[in-house]
This record gives structure tokens, sequence and C-alpha cells, in this order.
């Protein structure tokens, strides 16, 4: 018995075929979003995802986020086991309009999206003068 065949229950020595997702499937990646006074803070997982195959789009409340996974894999390759399938990815936010599109950044390093949304200065706090 061999270590993969302990851990995927059912796996029997010959090569088990991992049906390819369909080209227009998409999935929703794992992604964390931290709020506070100056803005919001994205945190997207998009394992496979160069900065060339990633496209983000910020209209009218709206944060689209696009990756597209460039691997293929090589002539006569089987894959035994996959821990996610072979599909774009795609995640859409709403926010209630208090971003500043114009000022959005995005960071790509090793599958990992961190996007900087800095609030509008109208949706910030600010402290009212008493006279």
């Amino acid at each position: 018995m061999t270590l993969l065949s302990s851990l995927v229950p059912g796996l029997s020595r010959q090569a088990v075929p991992t049906p390819a997702a369909p080209a227009e499937a998409r999935l929703r990646p794992a992604y964390h979003v931290r709020e506070d006074e100056h803005g919001y803070d994205v945190t997207v997982q998009l394992p496979g995802v160069a900065k060339d195959g990633l496209e983000i789009t910020a209209l009218d409340g709206q944060l689209t986020i696009t990756g597209r996974r460039a691997w293929t894999p090589p002539a006569g390759w089987t894959a035994l086991y996959r821990e996610t399938p072979r599909a774009s990815f795609e995640l859409n936010l709403t926010h209630q309009g208090d971003v500043d599109a114009d000022k959005i950044s995005a960071e790509l390093k090793d599958g990992v999206l961190r996007l900087t949304l800095p609030k509008a200065e109208a949706a910030k706090p600010r402290k009212i003068a008493i006279s």
C-alpha cells in the first residue's frame, strides 16, 4: 500500500482519470475581506493564476475578479488526484458605492491576490467641530 492509496480510499494501482472541467465552468475562490475606517482589504486565493490571466473590474458598486489558469497538462499525462478542477475563477463582490475606484490597488504574488479598496472621502467618518 502506498501513501497516496492510504490517503485516498478506493484508489487502486491503476491511474484514475480526472474529468476536465468544461471551459465555461468557473470556481468561486476562497477570499477574506477586512474593513477599517480607511477602506477594505481583500485577500483572494487564486492558485495557478498568473498576472496576465487576471482581470479586475470595478463598476457601479460591483467588483469582479476573473482569473484564468494557463497551465495545460502534458501529452499523455494522467492525474491520480487533483485538489481543484481545471477551471477559471470568478468572484463578484458588491459594495455600497463607498469605494474610491480610482485608488484601488492590487498585488498578485504566489497565487494570492491582495486588493486595497480605499473608501471615498465622503464615506469616511469625520469629526464635527462644535462652536
